[in-house]
């Protein structure tokens, strides 16, 4: 199964539009994990799997979602409510209570991935306003598989960033 996870365009529909573009047919789910800033009715919506973050004022959006998918229990979350930017722990409750083998989450504009207890936990970083180590706009594609998680990070212009790709065993 490959998953794309985007999340904190901040107002940037553009680049989802071309992130549906170039993926949607080779994709098995695509992921926001919230700070679209986009209303609830965009017809974009129809292609993801979509949160409410932080900045999402007004919205209906979900705070959180869990799908189940051939190979995987995904939990999807903003993370500002599971205080993400202190740890991993609450987000880590969250997905054990829904059995999630993937957890999704944005909120901090900082990439990140670790796999840990049976779960990969995976912030895509943000697609407009990075921070921490890695100031670049990034998204992340996961590839899973019965054996293994393999996760690359790509820029705005689609191109794989090199150091920041990871495999973990299952």
């Amino acid at each position: 199964m490959k998953y794309l996870v985007v999340s904190d365009n901040h107002g940037d529909r553009e680049i989802l539009v071309q992130l549906v573009e170039k993926y949607a047919a080779e994709m098995d789910g695509l992921f926001h994990c919230g700070d679209s800033e986009l209303t609830e009715t965009d017809e974009l919506w129809e292609k993801f799997v979509v949160v409410q973050g932080n900045c999402d004022y007004g919205s209906e959006f979900p705070l959180s979602r869990t799908i189940q998918t051939q190979e995987d229990t995904i939990y999807i979350t903003h993370g500002h409510l599971s205080n993400v930017r202190q740890s991993l722990h609450q987000l880590s409750m969250e997905a054990k209570e829904k059995k999630a083998t993937i957890a999704l989450f944005g909120h901090t504009h900082e990439l990140g991935v670790e796999y840990k207890n049976g779960v990969l936990y995976l912030n895509p970083g943000s697609i407009r306003l990075p921070r921490g180590k890695y100031l670049i706009k990034t998204y992340a594609i996961i590839e899973s598989t019965a054996q293994r998680f393999e996760i690359a990070y790509y820029d705005e212009k689609f191109q794989p960033i090199p150091e920041l790709s990871f495999s973990f065993p299952k």
